[in-house]
């Protein structure tokens, strides 16, 4: 039975309908048949994608993920090699993953299909979801908030489109024209659009935004439904060969997101996986808690979503769940409050206490494993230098012999990127130590932190701006346990108690304390992956799957505005106009 705040209620005849919009979200005679020739048929498919490399749809009205079960079964059997398909849906008031279960199951066809979208399934945090769906060799990005805010932040292209909001009569807004013209916009040439609906003001806004409109029969006792085409004649970007510079989370992260979308790349380390910052004995995951609503909280929020998914998928990889960040004064718990109660949160995800705030998905992780689970083979040659090719830029040690030549460069490699261009990190060392033989029921962190490993107690860590020297230094581990000691005195009497060992790292970070990941400005084919801080672990899934929809042309899991937020060219864009002068009156 829904939940009273549900958007579902559950009809006599077993189907589910909308407690909003007073409408049906599938055909009582047969839902899948419907969706299979509305849509699926509708839109050329599998035809349109056949002899592709990659393939987006567009949908609106997510609704219990019908549409895009029966599309993932058909990619699955008819996919072409190697081939990936994007999915991007829209839905303002997503049902729970129970009522989605209940409604799909009555198909054991699309079973493996429905399975893989409920195991994912998004909750109501508004914003882009993110779930990657490797068994299918998909993705999809589920957008929560309305069509025609998700329109303008989606940057994709879709090649079909499944029109599937609730009636006109009942949701206009989903087919007003300005909402049609969105459409077209984000419309790849030749796309195909499909609905169920022949109401003249949608054929009427379709045809207006430059598609091609006709009516065809329709699906049970519905007379017509209407197929629309765009003009022009697909085509897809040329692959790039890539080499990615550092094989720390974020070089991981990326090559793990470049294979999924079928592209193998070269990962050059001279210090091998997780040489760096990213090879500590355990790494907190957890989000940047910002009360407002502004572009730094929404990709934490995302990001933290994304990544707590992803890492679920590594065995082993996870050594402890949740997490309980303590308050600094009175102020932090009406702070507190506010962020949990912030709608970018799935209910539930955080939760305010005396002295403090539970991350529930927090997650404490064994960081190396991790990296070289994802990173694969790595080439343990330097890269000391770049230099442009005729096609690219070839990649040499400090030689100057050539170790490869490729398309694409991605700078991973934190700080060391530096040397490689001319970018705006801050090199800041951290030294970190551990407590062999200690234990500690959950993660803390406070400005410090201090988390389980495997065989004790990791804490810390200093943070020295500009520094580059990775010496374990004996003052530092004494500055951590002072550390420890201002919040939690008996944890830090235990630990002083035990032997230590500490490891020092360098992390690089940006003036605005927000990543870079997109193109190097002004050098075409240099990418950057970087300036993560200390989230490295929390941002790196996501951000590694928005380069990678950058390098090979593929919709992006980041809102338009996000994507701005991490572009390494926003630097010099801000200059500009602080120094553009202002328009006469």
């Amino acid at each position: 039975m829904s939940t009273p705040d549900s958007p579902v209620e559950w009809r006599a005849d077993g189907l589910p309908g909308s407690r909003l919009y007073g409408d049906v979200y599938f055909s009582s005679e047969d839902g899948l048949a419907e969706s299979r020739a509305v849509f699926l048929a509708g839109c050329g498919l599998p035809g349109a994608w056949a002899n592709r490399r990659q393939f987006t749809v567009g949908e609106l009205g997510f609704g219990a993920g019908l549409n895009i079960a029966a599309l993932l079964t058909l990619w699955a059997e008819t996919r072409p090699a190697g081939a990936h398909l994007s999915i991007f849906s829209i839905e303002a008031h997503p049902m729970a993953a129970a009522d989605a279960a209940r409604a799909l199951a009555r198909w054991p066809d699309i079973q493996p299909a429905a399975a893989a979208l409920i195991a994912g399934w998004p909750g109501p945090a508004r914003g882009f979801h993110h779930l990657d769906l490797p068994a299918f060799g998909a993705s999809l990005d589920l957008a929560v908030m309305d069509a025609a805010e998700a329109l303008t932040a989606w940057s994709g292209q879709a090649d079909a489109w499944f029109l599937d909001g609730f009636a006109p009569a009942a949701n206009p807004a989903m087919w007003s024209p300005p909402l049609m013209a969105q459409v077209a916009a984000r419309s790849a040439p030749g796309a195909r659009a499909a609905t169920f609906t022949v109401a003249g003001a949608v054929r009427r806004g379709l045809a207006e935004a430059g598609f091609a409109v006709s009516k065809q029969p329709g699906f049970g006792r519905k007379r017509e439904r209407t197929e629309a085409v765009f003009p022009g004649q697909a085509a897809e970007p040329p692959r790039p060969s890539v080499a990615i510079v550092g094989a720390g989370i974020a070089g991981a992260a990326l090559a793990r997101a470049l294979r999924a979308r079928g592209l193998e790349p070269q990962l050059f380390d001279g210090a091998g996986p997780a040489a760096g910052a990213s090879g500590n004995p355990a790494a907190l995951m957890t989000p940047r808690l910002d009360a407002g609503d502004g572009p730094p909280a929404r990709l934490f929020a995302q990001a933290f979503r994304h990544a707590v998914a992803a890492y679920g998928t590594v065995p082993g990889a996870i050594l402890a769940r949740g997490a309980r960040h303590l308050a600094d004064g009175e102020k932090d718990a009406a702070r507190h409050q506010r962020i949990a109660a912030s709608p970018l949160h799935d209910p539930g995800t955080l939760t305010p206490e005396p002295g403090g705030l539970i991350i529930h998905d927090g997650l404490v992780l064994d960081a190396a494993q991790l990296v070289q689970a994802w990173s694969g083979p790595v080439d343990r040659r330097a890269v000391a230098e770049l230099a442009p090719s005729e096609t690219g830029w070839r990649l040499l040690d400090a030689a100057g012999q050539a170790l490869a030549e490729v398309d694409a460069v991605v700078l991973c490699a934190g700080a060391d990127n530096r040397a490689l261009a001319q970018l705006p990190l801050q090199p800041v060392r951290g030294q970190c130590t551990v407590a062999r033989g200690a234990a500690i029921p959950q993660a803390v962190s406070f400005g410090g932190y201090a988390v389980p490993t495997r065989d004790g107690v990791l804490f810390g860590a200093t943070h020295q701006r500009d520094r580059t020297d990775t010496t374990v230094l004996a003052e530092d581990d004494q500055a951590n346990l002072a550390l420890i000691a201002t919040r939690l005195p008996d944890l830090a009497a235990d630990l002083a108690a035990r032997p230590l060992s500490s490891r020092a790292a360098i992390r690089a970070a940006t003036p605005d304390h927000l990543p870079l990941a997109g193109p190097v400005p002004g050098r075409p084919g240099l990418f950057v992956l970087s300036g993560f801080g200390g989230r490295g672990f929390c941002v790196a899934p996501l951000l590694a799957d928005h380069l990678a929809a950058t390098l090979l042309g593929y919709p992006s899991p980041l809102p338009a505005d996000l994507a701005d937020a991490v572009d390494p060219d926003r630097f010099r864009q801000r200059a500009l106009k602080r120094t553009s002068p202002s328009p006469a009156r």
